[in-house]
């Protein structure tokens, strides 16, 4: 008990005691010695006591993502730019090589391989028929592993007429146009062909003149099955670097005014010149059959290298049911003149 305060009582008086000591027993009842449960207890004395520790808490470390497996959402975002452009650049370079592989491929030049061109019928006068020919090439060529290079019109053309069974090797050297027999029909002056820059004889009696369209001049030798023809028109096919290449070409273009079937075999072949300009001209024999019966004409074509057009073309056929015309092909050739 606190010194001065009986059991039951309040605390009358704090004998030395400061003056919050009295305060403080002015609030409290005195107790009996020894009565420690019932006691109480100064709230200064609860406030100042040894306070129970608070358990200590112990955070986990955060356990680390596995490394096995790996989302793109964990991938730094460089890293995904920089694969998604690599990515592009390996298809780009994969396109570009196929391209480059197909167009290596895929062949640019063909052989041409002949076709049987447009003919006159037999029962058709071949005046009827003046149009240029028309064949179609058919390509055999096989896919090459590299390009080939492309053939101009010229050298198709060429190829063409080379590999066109109607039409007989052009033969190496030069071979001149024979004299035929028979008298040579008579001229009452010259035809010019300003189209075609040469002029050429005007015949009278057997030849006629004819619709020269669409040639330059035309005459006609009225004969049996088949008509006798003499034009003149600027060459009608693709003009080679060399006059005797072209020469041929257009010997193999007479076959559209010839029956079908018509088959060249040369008979000359000579440089010319006519009013001093160079020429070519190639003699041949053109051998067919009509209503059962073979036949054979004497033509022969001339190349003039006329100045500022293409070369002329001169052309003249006759049958043989008119043989005595023959000589009239000489006559033509040797009387070329350039206007």
């Amino acid at each position: 008990m606190l010194p001065g305060c009986e059991a039951g009582e309040t605390f009358p008086k704090c004998d030395g005691y400061s003056a919050r000591n009295e305060a403080l027993c002015n609030t409290l009842r005195c107790v009996s010695p020894g009565d420690y449960r019932t006691r109480a207890v100064p709230t200064y004395v609860a406030a100042e006591a040894e306070t129970t520790p608070l358990p200590k808490i112990t955070v986990p470390p955060p356990t680390p993502p596995p490394t096995s497996s790996r989302g793109l959402g964990d991938l730094p975002m460089r890293l995904v730019y920089r694969t998604v452009v690599a990515a592009l650049i390996v298809a780009l370079i994969g396109g570009v090589a196929s391209f480059v592989f197909f167009r290596s491929s895929t062949p640019t030049g063909t052989t041409a391989a002949p076709t049987q061109a447009t003919a006159a019928s037999p029962a058709v006068s071949p005046a009827a028929n003046t149009a240029p020919p028309t064949s179609t090439a058919s390509s055999s060529a096989q896919p090459a592993a590299t390009p080939l290079p492309s053939a101009s019109p010229g050298k198709t053309a060429m190829a063409a007429a080379l590999a066109d069974p109607r039409v007989q090797v052009l033969p190496e050297g030069a071979e001149k146009l024979a004299a035929f027999d028979g008298k040579a029909a008579k001229a009452r002056g010259v035809i010019k062909d300003k189209r075609s820059g040469v002029s050429l004889p005007r015949f009278d009696k057997y030849w006629k003149l004819g619709k020269a369209s669409p040639f330059g001049t035309r005459q006609n030798l009225a004969a049996h099955g088949v008509d006798g023809l003499l034009v003149t028109c600027p060459v009608p096919i693709e003009v080679q670097d060399d006059l005797r290449d072209t020469a041929f070409l257009a010997a193999r273009w007479t076959l559209n005014h010839h029956p079908a079937g018509s088959t060249i075999t040369w008979t000359a072949s000579q440089p010319i010149t006519v009013s001093k300009r160079d020429g070519w001209l190639l003699g041949f024999e053109v051998d067919y059959t009509l209503a059962g019966a073979k036949h054979k004409s004497m033509a022969a074509v001339a190349l003039v290298d006329v100045p500022d057009t293409k070369p002329a073309l001169v052309f003249v056929s006759i049958p043989d049911t008119q043989k005595k015309r023959w000589r009239d092909i000489n006559t033509v050739m040797s009387q070329l003149k350039v206007l």
